[in-house]
């Protein structure tokens, strides 16, 4: 029986990976984005190279509306996701206290609120049909104090590590992926400077999707792509708080 996937923010970088990477493995996919014309030309490629079904849902994750559609196609019994994979995501370029406080509102309802409903959502479906899974994607940076942003990223990541416990008896399994920096248009976006940051530190979205699907299989509730960041992630929770904070400030 063929596995259906729901992917957020399936148009650029690891939502993408991951809508290419589960097509390739066989999966149905819903491709949740925000702009039509981008989702149903990727959709086209989708079902034209894997021979899938790709349905598009045009969303956008910060609004009630945009959660709303989600929602209801996450709980359409008769065409159910097995897998729901949070990836949406954008961030500010600058840091909080100085940003526009309605900005921070909308990173709330797009970090917070939206994969909080989702996963709502996708847990009373999957519960009352025998199991699913939940890839919800946080960052490396939860393991550190770097603001707002990273602030949202930790609530992620330990939610994902509750429900994987707490769903365990009716064979759900929630997974917080935790990348470092990948190449993606996520900073062009967000307008971020990140000309400082050096070569090694930079993943590519293809990996990290397959280091995490392999994680998901493995039935690990947190994964960190890469040797480099798992050490950094595991200095970062056991190295003294001030000189974690000191090195975060150094860049953004």
């Amino acid at each position: 029986m063929t596995r259906r996937a729901l992917v957020t923010g399936a148009t650029a970088g690891i939502g993408n990976a991951f809508a290419r990477e589960l097509a390739g493995r066989g999966y149905d996919l819903v491709i949740v984005a925000r702009t039509t014309d981008r989702l149903e030309a990727f959709a086209t490629q989708l079902r034209s190279k894997h021979r899938v079904e790709v349905d598009v849902v045009t969303a956008d994750l910060s609004t009630s509306e945009g959660v709303r559609s989600t929602v209801n196609r996450l709980t359409d019994t008769t065409r159910p996701v097995d897998l729901l994979v949070n990836n949406a995501g954008a961030s500010l370029a600058g840091w909080f206290g100085t940003t526009d406080i309605h900005d921070e509102d909308r990173q709330l309802d797009l970090l917070v609120r939206a994969p909080m409903h989702l996963m709502d959502a996708a847990i009373k479906t999957m519960a009352g049909r025998g199991g699913g899974q939940i890839i919800n994607v946080s960052s490396v940076a939860a393991f550190t104090p770097r603001g707002v942003y990273s602030a949202h990223k930790a609530w992620l990541l330990n939610l994902s590590r509750w429900a994987d416990i707490h769903y365990a008896d009716v064979n759900i399994s929630v997974q917080a992926l935790c990348p470092g920096f990948v190449r993606t248009e996520f900073h062009q976006r967000g307008e971020m400077d990140v000309s400082g940051v050096p070569k090694w530190m930079w993943l590519k979205a293809d990996k990290v999707v397959k280091a995490s699907l392999k994680d998901l299989d493995k039935g690990k509730s947190v994964s960190i792509p890469s040797f480099r960041y798992k050490v950094l992630a595991t200095l970062a929770q056991y190295l003294p708080t001030g000189l974690v904070t000191r090195i975060a400030k150094r860049g953004r």
